[in-house]
């Protein structure tokens, strides 16, 4: 079958011996001498298989598969290692790789596990995709907290998820905007259909356009065969186009096309493919800005926006910050086969107290951390980072009771907003991060007067 490889290793004998053993095959053989120069040329070319060494100056082979499966999640993996390493194949594996081999190689082997990776690709791949998508549920089965905000966005995912309308999710980087995305389609009638994010912004804009739509033999080079994309790839399920605000505006035609018609045409094909998929987007940009400047298309906008759900800030739900902490902390134990009992009362004061401009995120790698350097039983202020402490941090003398403590900082905080904007809500809501509506019941549930 013709198919296009790429062999990274820095040993340029042994890579060019497959690489003449490979084109005798038949097979498009491109070659690099280094980590950094698969990684350009992945993001130049379409390849059906990448045969990567694990050592190699730079980047090394699980850094070139990093990247691969960011850009191009269908395209095989094969690593190539002279060192017998289970953990770094066992690495390689959790990232995506299809197999891997000892070197020196031997040639028989090299051709029967690329033609078998090559037979199977589009089956492997999906097998994948759904692997990752029982992963990726088994550790966020859905949004994770009990505060009003959170409940509200539950109850629109309750009525959005049966349609097929569009929707676009926002929200600053690591909130969880995938995780919502997730729980609509987990709550869909797609449920049991492929879910597969794209990153508009990870994919090069060169590449975007034939992984999205496809492509046809021959269409521009290196499109040595055909090629699904990955809009047809997502049939009968989701597909979420994350950081929608990325996509170049020579793309979104293409896009509205796709939304309107409901159908797909590769590159260099004349004929059509129909679609049966549901478009959900998500994007950390004001994209009604980005159209008022020409930079993002107004009819594309209205089309995605059928049913807009925003995520908010950590710090606009600092009472989740507890339920987070447990749920990240059980997640961490099984993955680290550590048995974490939780946060100490003085560790939760200083993650409560927090701004959290990396959200969730953020929040998921302070504890990663600290349970990385603590004593395995509770986290303490010395596993946390050293952060300047939070100006006019109140006294929280509420014992054991988190609730309490959780509402003695909220209360202290947003009086002491007030005081500075001389009891101006509207400047006081843009302060904190919330909307006007978040802070009145803030306001009312912690008996706060303004006017006072």
């Amino acid at each position: 079958m013709s198919a296009t490889i790429l062999i990274a290793d820095d040993d340029s004998l042994p890579r060019k011996n497959l690489a003449r053993v490979l084109e005798s095959e038949d097979y498009h053989i491109y070659e690099a001498e280094n980590g950094d120069g698969a990684i350009d040329a992945i993001n130049k070319i379409d390849f059906d298989l990448v045969l990567s060494d694990l050592k190699m100056p730079g980047t090394d082979g699980l850094g070139v598969l990093r990247h691969l499966r960011n850009v191009s999640p269908q395209t095989m993996f094969l690593l190539m290692t002279g060192y017998a390493s289970v953990d770094s194949a066992i690495e390689a594996f959790r990232m995506g790789a299809q197999d891997y081999i000892l070197k020196p190689v031997v040639i028989e082997d090299v051709l029967q596990k690329v033609n078998r990776l090559l037979q199977y690709k589009s089956l492997a791949w999906e097998v994948q995709i759904l692997r990752r998508q029982i992963n990726a549920n088994s550790e966020a089965a859905g949004l994770i907290g009990e505060s009003r905000i959170i409940q509200d966005i539950l109850a629109m995912i309750s009525k959005v998820a049966p349609t097929s309308s569009n929707v676009l999710i926002t929200g600053e980087s690591g909130v969880g905007k995938e995780v919502v995305a997730r729980t609509i389609h987990l709550q869909s009638p797609r449920a049991d259909m492929v879910f597969l994010p794209v990153n508009c912004s990870a994919i090069p804009e060169t590449l975007l356009e034939s992984q999205l739509f496809g492509h046809v033999k021959g269409s521009f080079t290196g499109a040595a065969s055909s090629q699904e994309g990955l809009f047809q790839r997502a049939q009968g399920g989701t597909i979420f186009l994350d950081e929608i605000g990325e996509l170049p505006l020579s793309l979104q035609p293409k896009i509205l096309r796709v939304i309107e018609d409901k159908e797909v045409l590769p590159i260099g094909s004349t004929h059509p493919t129909r679609l049966n998929v549901r478009i959900i987007a998500s994007t950390n940009r004001d994209l009604q800005m980005e159209v008022a400047e020409d930079r993002f298309r107004e009819d594309l906008y209205y089309r995605l926006n059928v049913i807009n759900i925003r995520v908010p800030g950590l710090r606009e739900r600092r009472e989740d910050i507890p339920l987070l902490v447990d749920h990240l902390i059980r997640r961490h134990n099984a993955e680290m086969k550590r048995t974490y009992k939780g946060a100490g009362n003085a560790a939760l004061k200083i993650l409560m107290s927090l701004p959290w401009k990396g959200n969730v995120r953020e929040l998921d790698n302070v504890i990663e951390r600290a349970m990385i350097l603590g004593n395995g039983e509770w986290i303490t202020p010395a596993e946390l980072p050293q952060w300047e402490a939070p100006k006019d941090e109140p006294n929280l003398s509420a014992g054991n009771n988190l609730r309490i403590a959780v509402q003695s900082y909220e209360k202290s905080h947003i009086e002491n907003v007030l005081k500075e904007t001389a009891g101006d809500k509207t400047r006081a809501a843009r302060l904190l991060g919330v909307s006007r509506s978040s802070l009145y019941r803030k306001l009312e549930s912690l008996d706060i007067h303004a006017e006072d």
